[in-house]
Parts: structure tokens; C-alpha cells; sequence
């Protein structure tokens, strides 16, 4: 997934575009990013452990970055419009509870061109979950399953990439 993002964002954004990761954890694809000479990045994740796991095996990345620690819907609705270049989600959004679906408007109104999401959108007979709009990973976590084509279309973005993947399908939204 952190090879599939740097081309992404090697094919549309320049090196200095300014990053959001939602729900970052350890860092592993900001890193990746760094690496491919992007500076300015910024990640958010519940888990305040992540960014001590982040600063033994992303040091560069953990002194350079802004990190913070907090809720989508807490942190999100405090930035101002278009406060980041890029926005983007590996298997975050799809745990998001429907009761604050609100949220998704709030990531495309931050987003000043870009917003990529990187997310299972599995209902498909061949994961046996057909016409399931949750399930739960390890029996715990719930994953909501959405469309984010019209997630996010119908908050005025257009889609300019779809690639399905064995887990996660990676969409490319362009603010309009």
C-alpha cells in the first residue's frame, strides 16, 4: 500500500503538498512518503502508543512530522477549509460508526485538492459477506462496509482513480 500511495501522489502532487494520514498508527506510510521527499506531513491516530512505535522505527519521520492524538471527530472539525493539500485513509474510514458518517464532509471540506482512501469496500460473494453492511475484525472491531464512490461524489468531489486490490479497493478523489 505505501508503494501504491507514493505513485499516487507522484502522479498528481508535488513533493511539498501538504499530508494528512487518517488514523496513522506507527507511521509506516508517512514514512514511505517521507522517503520519496515529502516533508510536510501530518498524521492522526487514537492510539498514543503508535508514536512511540513510531519514534524506534521512524525516527526521521517521528522528529519531522506533526502528530496528534485524538478522534477523527474531535480533531477534523478544528481545521480550517482546505488545510491540507492531500488527505488520505488506509483502513480508517471503514470503521467509522454510521452515527458519525458527518465526518466524511468534514474530510472533503479540509482537503484542498486530494483525498485518498484506501479501504475495504468487500461485500462480494467471494468474502462471504453479500449484502452485510458490518462486519467485525477479530470479532471486535467493526468494519462498516460503504460505497466511498458515492460517499464522497456526493459531497462534490470527482473520482479520478478506482483500483480494486485483493483487501482494499484505493480511490483518488479531486475537490471540484
Amino acid at each position: 500500500m505505501s508503494e501504491t500511495l507514493a505513485a499516487v501522489f507522484d502522479h498528481y502532487v508535488d513533493t511539498d503538498a501538504a499530508v494528512l494520514e487518517v488514523g496513522c498508527s506507527a507511521g509506516r506510510h508517512l514514512a514511505s512518503l517521507r522517503d520519496a521527499g515529502y516533508e510536510n506531513l501530518t498524521g492522526i491516530d487514537l492510539n498514543d502508543d503508535a508514536f512511540e512505535l513510531m519514534a524506534d522505527y521512524y525516527p526521521r519521520l517521528a522528529e519531522t512530522g506533526t502528530f496528534h492524538t485524538a478522534a477523527i471527530e474531535e480533531f477534523v472539525p478544528e481545521l480550517p477549509d482546505g488545510a491540507f493539500d492531500v488527505v488520505y485513509s488506509v483502513e480508517t474510514l471503514q470503521h467509522v460508526h454510521p452515527d458519525d458518517e458527518w465526518v466524511f464532509a468534514e474530510l472533503a471540506r479540509v482537503t484542498d485538492d486530494l483525498l485518498v482512501t484506501a479501504e475495504n469496500e468487500g461485500n462480494s460473494p467471494k468474502r462471504g459477506r453479500e449484502d452485510a453492511t458490518v462486519s467485525h475484525v477479530n470479532g471486535e472491531f467493526p468494519l462498516y462496509h460503504r460505497d466511498w464512490k458515492a460517499v464522497f461524489t456526493e459531497l462534490g468531489l470527482a473520482q479520478l482513480l478506482c483500483e480494486p486490490g485483493s483487501r482494499d479497493t484505493v480511490r483518488v478523489f479531486r475537490t471540484v
